[in-house]
């Protein structure tokens, strides 16, 4: 029998500490040799931790949203062979001298109790002297119920099933009938207050955020664009695509940008505000902000100028996977140039983006609507015609960007997404 110390190993040139996540072991816990021990969060990326060797975990170092330092313990784990360890995971009480693990630091029920892959004579949850876990029964119900209780504030534990098992409707009603005075109402949903912490990708956000805003005088300028030739020259691409990705918006406006940064280089830069230097990058490293179910990311699409319409599109559909299954790699989630952010059919009229310093500029297309307006009836009038209309946002540090510049180059990209045949010449 022995201890095993896991210390943080260093995950990356310059990185010197790391922020827990998510940990998926807990005092107590059987963790084999390369099992999942946590996820730590670096400034470039997520790492998962796997355990170097099996054992029992004894302690963690510390609670989700803690910053620990390379080389610091991580986990420590005591190690012996599979059946003793088995043993004293049920029946042996935590050392007297182990300190107590901190009530935030301690996962939920479903997350952290993890059966053992080869032994059976493990005790519940609940008999873990160190975890202070309470056992609770899965409840069997639709995700309508589940929905319905959580909005009345209604643990499904305490509600008597029908005889299959199931909570139906019908047992919700009877419990608030027979708990009529329990200050719950079928009529009126109270949810109670909830502290979520920020950690992780979240925190990462909330501080890029709040320097960028701290830092960048922004100012933002918004024009209509009239699409209609743009998206009739998307449909027409795409019924004649064959074994092509399908064309959305988005490779038609960074083609169109990428053709017109050319003649306005200080939107394509990075500002060094401490060193005082403005870097104006010749190649389009294009940022696109996509949502994901961790938050906020901005995979980088490398050298946008060079490409083609559907080697752009086959690019942003392969970064926006990367980035919603959390497999994009550190380096293609950093070194962009200039971003662009859309939020598709929810875009709204308009946008005014925080820009990803320390760029010094964001471009946000909004949502596409059909409206009448006056068009030229080519006999020298004008006549009304149902045109689709979008508008186009940028948002600039004017530290380094004039109202002119940016007013001049959406006018530039404005004249050539209205004759969108020029996309396709060289």
């Amino acid at each position: 029998m022995g201890t095993y110390t896991f210390r943080l190993p260093d995950i990356g040139e310059g990185i010197a500490e790391a922020e827990i996540v998510a940990w998926h072991v807990k005092p107590g816990d059987r963790v084999e040799e390369d099992g999942r021990i946590a996820d730590l969060m670096t400034d470039k990326a997520t790492v998962e931790m796997e355990s170097p060797v099996s054992g029992i975990v004894r302690e963690v170092a510390g609670a989700e949203g803690d910053v620990i330092a390379i080389g610091s313990p991580l986990v420590v784990i005591e190690t012996d062979d599979a059946g003793e360890l088995a043993e004293e995971a049920v029946s042996a009480p935590a050392p007297a001298d182990e300190p107590a693990t901190p009530p935030e630091a301690t996962p939920q029920p479903s997350e952290a109790v993890r059966a053992p892959e080869r032994h059976e004579a493990v005790a519940p949850p609940a008999a873990a002297p160190s975890t202070g876990l309470v056992p609770h029964r899965r409840v069997l119900a639709s995700p309508a119920v589940r929905q319905r209780a959580d909005d009345l504030g209604i643990d499904l534990a305490h509600v008597r099933p029908s005889e299959e098992g199931r909570v139906r409707h019908a047992d919700l009603d009877a419990f608030l009938a027979y708990n009529a005075g329990g200050g719950f109402s079928a009529s009126r949903a109270t949810r109670p207050d909830e502290q979520v912490r920020v950690i992780g990708l979240r925190r990462r956000i909330a501080e890029n955020m709040a320097a960028s805003k701290r830092h960048i005088p922004h100012f933002s300028y918004v024009e209509e664009i009239d699409v209609t030739a743009l998206e009739d020259l998307r449909a027409d691409l795409n019924a004649h695509r064959g074994e092509k990705p399908k064309l959305t918006l988005l490779p038609l406006l960074i083609r169109a940008i990428c053709k017109t940064l050319p003649a306005f280089p200080m939107l394509n830069a990075r500002y060094d505000d401490e060193a005082g230097v403005v870097t104006r990058h010749g190649a389009v490293h294009m940022g696109i902000a996509a949502q994901t179910p961790a938050g906020l990311m901005v995979p980088v699409l490398r050298d946008a100028q060079a490409q083609n319409l559907w080697q752009l599109a086959r690019e942003i559909a392969r970064l926006a996977e990367a980035a919603r299954t959390g497999t994009a790699r550190s380096d293609e989630l950093s070194g962009s140039t200039l971003t662009i952010t859309s939020l598709g059919p929810l875009g709204g009229i308009a946008t005014t983006p925080v820009i990803n310093r320390p760029e010094v500029a964001i471009i946000g297309p909004n949502r596409i609507v059909e409206r009448p307006m006056f068009v030229p009836d080519g006999l020298g009038g004008e006549r009304l015609a149902k045109r689709k209309l979008m508008n186009l946002s940028i948002s600039c540090d004017h530290r380094v960007v004039d109202g002119w510049d940016a007013a001049s180059f959406v006018q530039a990209l404005r004249r050539l997404l209205e004759t969108p045949v020029l996309l396709l010449a060289d």
